[in-house]
């Protein structure tokens, strides 16, 4: 698989569009166009091959299941992961000669994808910091009473900061990062130590992005028994995803119906108490 100029300029233009706040907001933008998920998909449209596209996207998107970015601290650039490693992951599946249903090609993704999500993240500060002197001449606007240049600081000039950091690294590093990892097919034989290495190491990735959403969703022990039990009839009955998910919502009610059930109850002892006061109050 090779990639063309014009096809690493369209995935340069979807890095932007994935960061740009303008774009219906950071849902669309950032939270849509952003994700492995969906950029999987949109790099299997554009390289031709929409299957190895979406399983590059799925397993990355394991990868960053929990990602936020708490106060504009940036771990990994999805932006990045999405539009330079899933093209660069792809072409090394196929150079490899991998199956796009296999395991190592999955780990193989996974892998490709958080060395690019490092080198995404120089990407993001640096537009952030460019960003910075479009603030300042915001500013100088506003005092001087010329608000009709907010709508060039705001719509127009961000586009430069994402043209430098975002549409130019991913077409550099997508065209000529494609002849790279094609080259490293020779140097690392799938026998060797370090693709074994590749493949181990990506295979343990996703731990981390389950470790980092339990972080945040469990709060007590009894927490964990509906997420082994979705494990476990996983491993033991074979459910697929659906399933999986009609099981949830299963217990999402029986949870929901538990506390509407306790805090009802809570709320008739409080009243029952005030009752009691007044009562009280009317004997004296």
């Amino acid at each position: 698989m090779t990639i063309s100029w014009l096809q690493a300029a369209i995935l340069g233009l979807f890095a932007c569009l994935s960061s740009m706040p303008g774009l219906g907001g950071t849902t669309i933008g950032n939270y849509t166009l952003g994700r492995p998920l969906v950029g999987g998909l949109v790099c299997g449209l554009v390289l031709g091959d929409v299957k190895t596209g979406i399983v590059c996207g799925v397993a990355m998107q394991l990868v960053y299941i929990a990602l936020v970015t708490p106060g504009g601290t940036v771990s990994a650039d999805v932006r990045a992961v999405s539009y330079i490693g899933i093209p660069l992951a792809m072409v090394a599946i196929h150079s490899q000669g991998l199956s796009a249903n296999s395991a190592d090609a999955a780990n193989l993704a996974k892998s490709m994808g958080t060395l690019v999500g490092t080198i995404g993240t120089v990407l993001f500060y640096g537009t952030a910091t460019m960003n910075l002197v479009w603030q300042h001449i915001g500013w100088r606007a506003v005092e001087k009473r010329d608000y009709k240049k907010l709508y060039a600081v705001d719509w127009g000039f961000p586009w430069i900061s994402h043209i430098v950091f975002s549409f130019i690294p991913t077409l550099i590093m997508c065209k000529l990062g494609a002849d790279a990892v094609t080259a490293l097919k020779e140097a690392l034989p799938m026998d060797g130590i370090p693709m074994k290495t590749l493949f181990t190491v990506g295979s343990l990735l996703p731990c981390v992005g389950i470790a980092i959403l339990l972080k945040q969703i469990v709060e007590k022990a009894v927490d964990f028994v509906p997420f082994f039990v979705g494990f476990t009839l996983a491993a033991s009955l074979g459910l697929n995803l659906v399933s999986c998910a009609v099981i949830s919502l299963i217990f999402a009610v029986l949870f929901y119906e538990l506390e509407m059930a306790k805090n009802a109850k809570a709320t008739a002892a409080v009243g029952a108490d005030s009752l009691d006061f007044d009562d009280d109050e009317e004997d004296i």
